[in-house]
């Protein structure tokens, strides 16, 4: 079954852990982006796994092989269970990331699920965004990265990549949800439905009225997938 992970993203440490703990055991899967992990630090990747947690690492290192290497390796070391690189790092920098990783899963950025085919060429990338994300997602998988994290929208795109390459997408908005800043989104059953490992789901659960009952639907909806 298509698994959830919930985005703690805020910059305010104490507001992440009052999300963890108000969906308690419901949840065991968080992401800790930019802003948390800017704001809290180390610390609040040993709080969730002091609490047996997993963790997704989403801090998308883009640097030189050795540099973005170093950084794998010290997101190992902290436990993490799954951890973002830029697949446009190149080869080079893949392989180095992957001999570093551990036990630590690496999923491959292709293109952010908040650019279009339009902003995508304003960047420098003149492939249609379909072709960009396919050449990336098989340059991770011919460099030994474990999967992707990718708009639920490329889904058809990975359809002959192998089973156990993950792909991890976010851009996920139940049925009537404001999109907000994505701009390639899916509701929950259709990523499932469209081979997605993982789903992350931020501001759908954290910021609704009940945030528990709000987890439980999209679980419940993916259990009928």
């Amino acid at each position: 079954m298509t698994e959830l992970i919930v985005a703690l993203d805020t910059d305010r440490e104490e507001q992440a852990r009052a999300w963890v703990n108000i969906l308690g055991a419901r949840v065991d899967f968080y992401k800790v982006g930019l802003e948390l992990f800017t704001a809290a630090g180390p610390g609040v990747l040993h709080w969730l796994k002091d609490l047996s947690k997993r963790v997704f690492l989403d801090l998308k290192y883009h640097d030189i092989p050795n540099t973005a290497s170093k950084a794998v390796a010290a997101a190992s070391r902290w436990g993490v269970d799954l951890c973002t690189i830029h697949a446009a790092g190149g080869s080079e920098m893949l392989q180095a990331c992957k001999a570093r990783s551990s036990s630590t899963k690496l999923l491959a950025v292709t293109v952010l699920t908040s650019l279009d085919g339009e902003q995508l060429g304003e960047i420098g990338f003149h492939l249609p965004l379909d072709k960009q994300v396919t050449s990336l997602a098989e340059l991770a998988l011919k460099n030994g990265i474990d999967g992707v994290i990718c708009a639920p929208t490329d889904l058809p795109l990975l359809g002959t990549f192998p089973r156990e390459f993950l792909r991890v997408t976010p851009g996920i908005r139940p049925a009537g949800a404001v999109a907000g800043d994505q701009k390639r989104v899916m509701t929950p059953a259709q990523a499932a439905l469209g081979g997605a490992s993982h789903i992350v789901v931020g501001r759908p659960i954290t910021a609704a009225p009940d945030p528990v009952l709000a987890a439980e639907e999209i679980i419940k909806e993916l259990s009928q997938c």
